[in-house]
């Protein structure tokens, strides 16, 4: 099999991709038996190329225009120039314009693949009423598409095809803020600390950044370090009036004070916060043996202070047109 090492030519200079797949076009085949026949037509009538019945994809009508001798007003001349049209286009409305990414596909009979051509990094293409076909003026040269070593065109038939996919805006996304919180810390002091007995125990409920929120202590860790370790997480409050499936971004600081010096027990996190996912913290912020190590100074005459800041927090906002 010769070597294929020509490359295809957009109607307006674009770089071109080319590869193999196995997978047919998802949208359109045009399958022809006679090509040479088809060929000699329309040289015979003065017409410089076929177009395939129309079809629909993605909610707009198309055809595929074929030129088996070339584009010629396109520097198409000694090659296969294949397009893709909009079609119908007097029932589109006033003004209408299409984003399109497509690829075209040549049939490779011998390796029973096909050469998909597309634009590089899926540029997207976009038709209007001055412009209402796009594709590759030089698809391929005519002495390798008919050339049957290659496979493009055995005993007179020949395979086309078209993959069409339409990006239409629908005016609907969101807008996220990441802004910086003041006031930022929150302070619970537990006196008689010796005395808690329940699981688990919460402060009050406070407002950060706009948000409400409250602590949630285990004194003798939650069920990841039962009986080791202080656990100690941060719980978004308000989910009566959170929008079901939003979320929200804040970056965090839980301390255990050390009540002697600066050697605090603490963590520092960044996580997502929703409806369904509304605490983050730490199961192990503080082992039980140096919370009760007098010198340490973490429990001092009964005595436990904790403190939460937040200092980002994310706003998002839905907008749709």
């Amino acid at each position: 099999m010769v070597e294929r090492s020509w490359h295809p030519i957009l109607d307006d200079n674009s770089e071109v991709a080319r590869s193999l797949r196995e997978i047919p076009p998802a949208h359109y085949t045009l399958k022809i038996k006679s090509f040479s026949l088809l060929s000699q037509m329309l040289l015979d009538t003065q017409q410089k190329n076929f177009e395939s019945a129309v079809f629909e994809a993605n909610g707009y009508k198309w055809k595929l225009s074929l030129y088996p001798h070339g584009d010629k007003e396109r520097n198409g001349e000694g090659h296969i120039s294949l397009y893709l049209v909009i079609a119908d286009r007097d029932n589109l409305p006033l003004g209408w314009e299409v984003n399109v990414n497509f690829k075209l596909f040549v049939f490779d009979q011998i390796q029973d693949k096909y050469m998909t051509v597309q634009d590089v990094n899926g540029k997207v293409r976009r038709f209007h009423k001055m412009k209402t076909k796009w594709g590759f003026t030089q698809l391929l040269p005519l002495s390798s598409f008919s050339d049957a070593a290659n496979g493009y065109l055995i005993n007179d038939m020949c395979v086309f095809g078209v993959e069409i996919f339409v990006v239409s805006y629908n005016g609907r996304g969101e807008c996220l803020n990441l802004l910086k919180v003041l006031d930022t810390t929150y302070a619970w002091n537990i006196e008689k600390f010796s005395s808690l007995q329940d699981e688990y125990h919460y402060s009050d409920v406070f407002t950060i950044g706009q948000r409400k929120w409250k602590l949630q202590l285990f004194p003798k860790a939650n069920s990841r370090g039962k009986g080791k370790s202080m656990s100690l997480f941060i719980l978004l409050d308000d989910l009566e009036t959170f929008p079901s499936g939003q979320k929200i971004n804040a970056t965090y600081k839980l301390r255990i004070k050390n009540q002697y010096h600066d050697k605090h027990g603490e963590i520092t996190g960044t996580n997502c916060f929703s409806a369904t996912s509304c605490g983050r913290g730490c199961s192990s912020l503080l082992s039980l043996t140096d919370l009760h190590d007098a010198s340490k100074g973490f429990l001092v005459n009964n005595s436990l202070m904790i403190e939460a800041e937040v200092s980002a927090i994310s706003t998002v906002k839905n907008f749709s047109e």
